[in-house]
């Protein structure tokens, strides 16, 4: 492009709309972290002092205890299985590469309720230990499914994937050189391994463990099922039982804090991910051959049938012997819930991906990129801490109208904001935009500054250029986006069970229901439902592995 092309500083401004728009999403992102921080400052620390003095180090500790063992175990599975899939040939391979990532599509509370009917006292494998040894149940012991430990085993299995995914990409990319040099050097298979190819795999490891972590502590329906005292059940308790809400915002600031130090070291491990290697093509593979091809497909193949293939064929089984009815009214009712506010927060976060994008794109300034750090602050925040952030403002917001309007009026307004979609529609945007914005921005990135330059050459404006340049080459960006948003806010559990409006149930929380019951086989129908859903992204990210790998 020549000088004459170039694009004057009056071409780069962006409309003031665009800046009005960006402006309003930011401030809607930073609204709950301010009413969480405002409502446990004004709140008395009189209920507070007594958590801190009977549950309060419980939560804390069995969080942290969670995130140790979750992020251990994830770093195992992860990293291992990384490294056979794409530094060795073994039988099955090809088809264990891409479906390691199938795990993802379960969430944590839907594998609890699969194997807690299959391990739990009542359950086929207690029972079938039993018939054929013939003792009581005091006559042995078995692990307890319902413990930190069952809630750890539950989540590693749903959460490895983020440490794989990571962890394959940068074994790819630093290829076998480092592992062939400390083999030539006199080191066995494992410590070759662990001293020369993971350490330099280390920052995208780093990065995905702390994905991991970011997750459970956001995790609810897993703890709560299992009965783990963490930050998130406290502050559905403070809030649901104690009636208490300083207490929850407390409580949800103690958990914002800790979200936030963990938000700060992934984005700083991910940005060291880059000079884990120096892309140095791939080596070819070591083929594995007898005792060893057989540990090596079982290392791969157990995390999927543990992860997968188990809670499908438990969960199937179960619903098979339920007296639930997917095509009944009621069912009919929690997937048209579900769809409608799945389908209604894509939008809404797709199109303020797209508002910050673009006004990063025209206007790249402290500004533009402030909004976008405070976008995506999301993705490390629990539902639940956003929820009680919204809840406690709009519900101060509701109450102070409708005491204006009953005084001025004799009008009785009601709750406006509090206990409507709309509220619960600001919830997901904020929680999901930091994916939404991912997307469009890889999709963004491959539409270069002369193709914006040529449009406003033939009298495009920004407007303009979006509408009829971006939108258009970005379709894919936009459709993958939207839909990872959309699987998302099918498996979201705490914001929804917090903030969905009355008799507004979803197939999430209908299953949380019903397994609070303890009628995991009726739990069992909308758990299916909402893996099936959760397979489609999955099934995308596996055909872009195959084709890649």
């Amino acid at each position: 492009m020549t000088d004459a092309a170039a694009p004057s500083a009056e071409d780069r401004r962006a409309p003031r709309l665009l800046w009005a728009l960006a402006a309003l999403v930011a401030g809607a992102c930073l609204l709950p972290y301010a009413g969480v921080i405002l409502a446990a400052a004004a709140g008395d620390l009189g209920t507070l002092r007594g958590l801190a003095g009977t549950v309060l180090p419980g939560y804390a500790g069995a969080t942290l205890a969670l995130v140790a063992l979750v992020g251990a175990g994830t770093f195992a599975i992860g990293a291992t299985t990384a490294w056979l899939v794409t530094a060795t040939d073994f039988p099955g391979r090809r088809l264990l590469e891409p479906a390691l990532v199938i795990p993802l599509a379960f969430p944590g509370y839907v594998l609890a309720y699969a194997y807690t009917h299959l391990l739990d006292h009542p359950g086929a494998v207690q029972a079938l230990l039993r018939d054929l040894t013939g003792w009581g149940p005091r006559d042995y012991w078995f692990p307890e499914i319902r413990s930190l430990g069952g809630a750890a085993l539950m989540l590693t299995l749903t959460l490895f994937p983020y440490v794989y995914l990571l962890a394959r990409a940068a074994f790819l990319l630093q290829g076998r050189g480092p592992y062939d040099v400390a083999r030539s050097l006199g080191r066995g298979p494992v410590r070759a391994f662990l001293q020369a190819a993971l350490p330099m795999a280390r920052p995208a490891v780093a990065a995905g463990v702390l994905l991991v972590a970011m997750e459970v502590i956001a995790d609810f329906g897993t703890v709560a099922f299992f009965g783990v005292q963490t930050f998130a059940t406290g502050i559905y308790t403070a809030w649901f039982t104690l009636f208490d809400r300083a207490a929850a915002a407390q409580l949800a600031l103690g958990l914002l804090a800790f979200a936030l130090v963990l938000a700060v070291l992934e984005r700083t491990s991910r940005g060291a991910a880059r000079y884990a290697g120096r892309g140095r093509p791939e080596a070819g593979r070591m083929r594995l051959s007898g005792l060893s091809a057989a540990a090596a497909t079982a290392a791969c193949a157990a995390p999927v049938l543990l992860g997968a293939a188990v809670p499908a064929l438990v969960l199937a089984t179960m619903a098979a012997g339920s007296e639930q009815d997917l095509l009944s009214r009621r069912y009919v009712a929690f997937a048209t819930n579900t769809v409608k506010l799945a389908a209604v927060a894509a939008l809404v976060t797709v199109g303020a991906a797209v508002l910050l994008g673009t006004l990063r794109r025209v206007a790249p300034s402290r500004a533009s990129n402030a909004a976008l750090t405070v976008a995506r602050l999301g993705y490390a925040v629990p539902g639940g801490v956003i929820a009680v952030g919204l809840l406690v403002p709009f519900a101060a917001f509701d109450n102070a109208v409708d005491a204006v309007m009953e005084a001025r009026f004799g009008i009785d307004t009601g709750l406006l904001v509090t206990g409507s979609i709309w509220l619960l529609v600001g919830a997901y945007m904020v929680r999901f935009l930091a994916a939404a914005i991912g997307a469009y921005e890889g999709g963004l990135a491959t539409v270069t500054a002369n193709v914006d330059a040529a449009a406003r050459v033939l009298g495009q404006g920004v407007w303009g250029t979006v509408r009829r340049v971006h939108l258009p080459v970005l379709r894919p960006a936009l459709v993958t986006a939207g839909l990872i948003v959309f699987v998302d806010v099918v498996k979201e559990l705490p914001a929804t069970l917090i903030l969905r409006p009355f008799d507004f149930d979803t197939l999430a929380v209908q299953a949380y229901r019903l397994a609070a019951d303890e009628r995991l086989e009726g739990a069992a129908v909308p758990s299916l439902v909402i893996a099936a859903v959760g397979l489609v992204p999955v099934l995308l990210l596996m055909r872009r592995m195959r084709t890649s790998g």
